[in-house]
């Protein structure tokens, strides 16, 4: 959606970059600049999303591994944020992004359709997050595409496994490999078509994301296809797109993911920022475990309470941006309310 970045949002972003220029003792200057000099607006940006960042993971506490990139003035893609980046860690629902995307290879290879139906009956059903658990009575066809939207947008556990009747877990892990993924992998048990969503790293979580956007990991309509999934309005609303208007929210594509092991609880997030005319400008991926409050999955919890602040921190350091730069851009439709009839 093609939205002029507010006029409070700009004083934000220049006031905060000041802030932290003038202030003793704050970050470090960016790269590229002297110590005594003010840093350009962009390097301001960025200096200010890395102290977020340090205060944010101290507040929430945990062992977190992050990327985050920014592209600059010229168009480029700069790391911002790299912390323990090759770090292979469960990606929990994070993953589902790279199931999706050896379900869409399949489809661009010809060997599979959007609209191919599958019946959902009781026995593949699975509960957690989602929608399908929820019917209390199965029976229904559905299509791929339908399944991979409840995947992405709310996060349906059960389109794992539907995934994986169409693209069992080996084939995903050689799709995933096909693509240069060394360490994203899905975790395959006796059942073939079945898996547990496996491992990734911050660096291929990016390296997913930023190729998405940019349109060279799959063909356009299959990135475009989940681009407009992971955008729209009525996904995941508690992390990175809380503090945001529905217009704001509708320019960050972002998939969440929280779990918890004998470490304590995981709490992941991993998307992509777009300008206002469409460009991808900025990716993150969080990935965060080791974190107490096991049992909240709401927005309180303190590593979510972080995606939130920095979330909003970001998506002000590039409302200035353009990527004029940009070969591929994303857009979507404007959301209206409607009442029925």
């Amino acid at each position: 959606m093609a939205e002029q970045m507010s006029r409070r949002a700009a004083i934000g972003i220049g006031a905060a970059a000041a802030a932290l220029v003038a202030t003793p003792g704050g970050a470090a200057a960016a790269p590229g600049t002297s110590g005594g000099a003010a840093p350009s607006g962009h390097d301001a940006a960025q200096a200010l999303i890395r102290r977020t960042y340090r205060q944010q993971k101290a507040r929430a506490g945990g062992a977190w591994r992050s990327h985050v990139a920014m592209v600059d003035d010229s168009g480029a893609l700069r790391t911002v944020v790299a912390d323990d980046v090759d770090r292979v860690t469960h990606g929990y629902s994070v993953q589902k992004l790279a199931v999706a995307v050896a379900v869409m290879d399949k489809i661009d290879r010809g060997e599979l359709a959007l609209g191919q139906r599958l019946d959902l009956t009781g026995d593949i059903i699975l509960g957690g997050s989602g929608i399908y658990f929820l019917h209390t009575v199965w029976g229904d066809e559905i299509t791929v595409a339908n399944f991979l939207t409840a995947m992405l947008l709310v996060s349906d556990n059960t389109s794992v496994r539907m995934c994986g009747r169409v693209v069992p877990a080996l084939e995903i892990n050689e799709i995933l490999a096909a693509k240069g993924f060394t360490h994203t992998r899905v975790e395959p048990v006796a059942n073939p078509n079945r898996f547990f969503l496996g491992v990734t790293t911050p660096r291929e979580t990016h390296d997913l994301l930023w190729r998405l956007a940019t349109k060279t990991l799959l063909s356009t309509r299959s990135c475009d296809f989940l681009l407009g999934i992971l955008r729209w309005v009525n996904g995941y609303h508690d992390g990175i797109r809380r503090d945001m208007s529905s217009a704001e929210r509708s320019r960050v594509a972002t998939k969440y993911g929280a779990d918890y092991d004998e470490s304590g609880a995981a709490r992941h997030e991993a998307g992509i920022m777009f300008d206002a005319t469409g460009a991808p400008t900025l990716t993150y991926a969080f990935f965060a475990d080791s974190l107490g409050d096991l049992d909240n999955y709401g927005g309180t919890h303190p590593a979510v309470r972080a995606h939130a602040t920095l979330g909003r921190v970001m998506f002000d350091a590039v409302g200035p941006v353009t990527n004029r730069a940009a070969r591929a851009r994303h857009s979507v439709n404007r959301f209206r309310p409607v009442n029925g009839g």
